[in-house]
């Protein structure tokens, strides 16, 4: 990495960036890679990332139609948390915790990681239940998480509306200490960063348009800028995965649907961990410049919008003054939506395809964001070695021909 004295600073700060060394290439295409990723968002590029430093592939190309994290990466409320309640899904999100857990240190690259802990609250008898068993089988799979009663949760959050007059009283809570949040543009830029130095051509303001396929195997891809040759093809792109499949000539048995969030101006320090209510429908937490961040469930329509609706956010504010009075009167910033891509069983796909060579990486409903080191890991052991990494593998498409579910509904959190 370029250094410069403190002299040298000051000149290339009144430069007005000119001479700032640029975060990563923007190379010309190649004819042909060993390995095309097609989505530029946190998934995307940490499947390069950890394809050309854990894997020694570096021949790749990480295709972007737009800019790098401009989707689902810089459109979420960025909580992670590893708190699931089947053994396979546990076992996806643990495994991307623990790397959450290093990931500035690895990348070299300041991902504002906050262990803040996530607070997931019960209001009734059954949530209570619920959050017993989830935390028992949390245990049982080595993940930190203790069930807390009103008084603990009031401790953690004296702001937040305990009390029997409450609509929907909290009767306790889910706490997973190692939970928190994380800066989405640095996860993304810092990937992006770690690729390139590795090799990695980072191909921004590309479109794919549909895919070089002969005798039932992938060859390439079909762009804006040109054909680009590849025998391996990984496609990372969220809300549009059902799109690039149509394209391949197959379906996949995803939704997709808008979800919301929204912000607001900045206050002093004064929630500092993350609550959710599956009940009563929203979530919060707040920023490091002091903005809540809050967030709720996604819109009952399929669909590609990103403006949002106001009775989703009418909604949502409803429920966050269910919970915190304290904010009735704050005023909101701004707000927009995100694309999820949703399967029946609430897990994504991590999965070879009917065609030879093509991955896909999808159905991550709002569960994407916590998993991109995980998920971007096990996803390029699986396009190196062509066969499924073992977290990765009961993660397949041929599970909704099989029966082999992995129904998260319960645990996959408000939005589903």
């Amino acid at each position: 990495m370029q250094r410069y004295s403190g002299f040298g600073l000051v000149k290339h700060a009144l430069s007005h960036h000119e001479n700032w060394q640029r975060q990563w290439r923007n190379p010309t295409p190649k004819k042909e890679y060993d390995v095309i990723i097609i989505g530029g968002g946190g998934h995307g590029l940490a499947t390069a990332y950890y394809l050309a430093k854990e894997f020694g592939v570096r021949n790749v190309a990480v295709i972007e139609k737009g800019w790098l994290g401009g989707g689902n990466t810089a459109r979420n409320t960025t909580i992670v948390r590893s708190n699931y309640l089947w053994d396979e899904a546990a076992a996806l999100y643990e495994h991307s915790m623990k790397l959450w857990e290093g990931l500035s240190q690895d990348l070299n690259y300041n991902v504002m990681f906050s262990q803040r802990g996530v607070l997931n609250l019960g209001h009734t008898l059954q949530d209570m239940r619920d959050i017993q068993r989830r935390v028992n089988a949390n245990r049982l799979n080595g993940v930190d998480g203790e069930v807390l009663d009103a008084k603990g949760v009031q401790e953690i959050v004296p702001i937040l509306d305990c009390s029997k007059r409450a609509r929907y009283p909290v009767m306790g809570a889910s706490w997973q200490p190692r939970g928190g949040v994380a800066r989405h543009d640095a996860v993304a830029w810092g990937y992006a960063r770690g690729a390139d130095a590795h090799g990695v051509d980072i191909l921004q303001q590309t479109e794919v348009t549909g895919f070089k396929i002969q005798d039932g195997k992938v060859l390439g891809v079909h762009t804006n800028r040109g054909d680009i040759g590849a025998k391996t093809v990984g496609c990372v792109t969220a809300g549009n995965s059902g799109v690039l499949a149509k394209m391949a000539g197959f379906k996949l048995p995803i939704e997709s649907h808008p979800l919301q969030a929204l912000v607001s101006e900045p206050l002093k320090p004064i929630l500092d961990t993350v609550v959710m209510s599956n009940h009563v429908h929203g979530y919060i937490s707040q920023s490091d410049k002091g903005d809540l961040v809050i967030g709720a469930g996604i819109d009952g329509y399929n669909g590609y919008g990103q403006r949002g609706s106001y009775p989703t956010v009418e909604h949502t504010l409803q429920a966050i003054v269910e919970m915190f009075p304290i904010f009735s009167r704050v005023r909101m910033n701004r707000q927009w939506g995100g694309i999820v891509d949703t399967c029946p069983d609430a897990c994504p796909i991590l999965s070879k395809t009917p065609v030879k060579g093509l991955f896909f990486n999808c159905g991550w409903g709002t569960g994407g964001f916590k998993a991109t080191p995980g998920s971007g890991h096990v996803f390029a052991a699986t396009l190196a070695k062509g066969e499924p990494h073992p977290i990765a593998a009961p993660f397949s498409i041929d599970r909704f021909h099989s029966g082999a579910l992995i129904d998260e509904h319960g645990a996959a959190g408000v939005a589903h």
